[in-house]
């Protein structure tokens, strides 16, 4: 992989990455006027749950559904200036102009005296996965998305280095029923100066579980999976793709690599070389789920979020690498929103049982 890196107008860092195989890349210059970005975001504990609480009022002002020929994610073509100054790129990550989190955010203005409020320090970052506006990650060759794997390895490793920076989380919104606001394919990557929730709950439960067997709760987690597979979608000699015995959503895969590790930049040569042909069928699978039905037609997207959880950068040795891929759609024409009880308290209702997603899954497949 050889890595870019560039300025945009407004100072901030633009990545190129490419192939081995390609002549290196010359600079590119953005011409756009822009003024410097400002950050006016600070975090916020509840004092009720100790939760941190990002708030970000300037991102109201962020793009918003541009049609095509305004996308800030195509190459910069035909005296059209974007994002990517470029008249072509492989996979480009630069900071995100409207971040929740940067590394120059203010100081935070408000106190309360029994709870606390920081500025909400740390790095946004976008990652346009091709320059193909009408393409989905789906639509990748394994090359391709085995450099949008490296990418994002090279960005767990620079991201975890900062000082402010407690974990590194990346992940893929696809669709305008998940409230992705730009069209062209692309994920994005939060350097949190927290550890978030969900990841505070699940080294609680790691912790707890290896107090009282001795051994690693990711591990015993895949090792019952693959004992009574009836829940395992598909299988690889370094991955594994399952529906969660208690999956919160109605179409819901957890993707391990069967050999544990803290993040991406631990994974072995074999592992990366895997990687993206099982993880492509696995997208093309949640395609199949809902356009056989004809509701969408036969080249539907499924909407879905794609999140990779990782070990904290501050260290956590009992969390394990794993990808979590869900969609909000429970049938054809109908979505699983997250009303009172799940928006509420928590608690969520599952309309499909495991076994029956993972079943459903398995006779999509290529």
């Amino acid at each position: 992989m050889i890595k870019t890196s560039d300025k945009l107008a407004d100072g901030r860092e633009l990545l190129y990455f490419d192939p081995d195989d390609t002549t290196p890349r010359a600079g590119s210059t953005d011409l756009r006027p822009l003024e410097p970005a400002v950050s006016l975001s600070e975090i916020r504990r509840d004092p009720i749950t100790g939760d941190w609480v990002t708030v970000a009022a300037h991102r109201q002002a962020r793009t918003y559904h541009p049609p095509a020929d305004e996308c800030p994610l195509c190459p910069s073509r035909d005296g059209r200036l974007s994002e990517i100054p470029a008249a072509d790129y492989r996979v480009a990550v630069f900071e995100n102009r409207f971040p929740s989190l940067a590394a120059h955010a203010e100081p935070a203005r408000l106190g309360h005296r029994v709870a606390e409020a920081r500025a909400g320090t740390g790095r946004c970052e976008v990652v346009c996965f091709t320059a193909d506006h009408g393409a989905s990650f789906a639509d990748l060759t394994e090359p391709q998305a085995r450099l949008v794997l490296d990418a994002w390895t090279d960005r767990t490793a620079e991201l975890s280095r900062l000082p402010e920076v407690k974990q590194v989380y990346i992940f893929e919104n696809r669709g305008a029923e998940i409230g992705v606001t730009l069209a062209h394919p692309h994920g994005q990557i939060y350097a949190f100066p927290f550890v978030p929730p969900r990841t505070t709950r699940m080294l609680e439960r790691a912790d707890l579980h290896r107090v009282t067997t001795g051994r690693n709760l990711f591990e015993d987690v895949l090792a019952a999976e693959l004992a009574d597979p009836v829940r395992v979608v598909l299988t690889g000699r370094h991955w594994t793709a399952f529906v969660p015995f208690a999956a919160r959503w109605p179409y819901e895969v957890h993707l391990y690599p069967n050999r544990r590790v803290a993040d991406l930049t631990h994974l072995n040569e074999a592992e990366r070389t895997e990687f993206p042909a099982l993880y492509l069928e696995l997208l093309r699978r949640f395609d199949r789920l809902f356009a056989e039905s004809g509701s969408d037609g036969p080249t539907a997207h499924t909407p879905y979020i794609a999140a990779w959880h990782q070990a904290p950068a501050v260290g956590a040795p009992e969390l394990a690498l794993h990808l979590e891929l869900f969609t909000i759609r429970r049938t054809a024409g109908k979505l699983k929103y997250l009303a009172g009880v799940e928006s509420g308290m928590d608690a969520f209702v599952n309309d499909v049982s495991p076994e029956a997603a993972a079943q459903r899954l398995r006779e999509v497949s290529s």
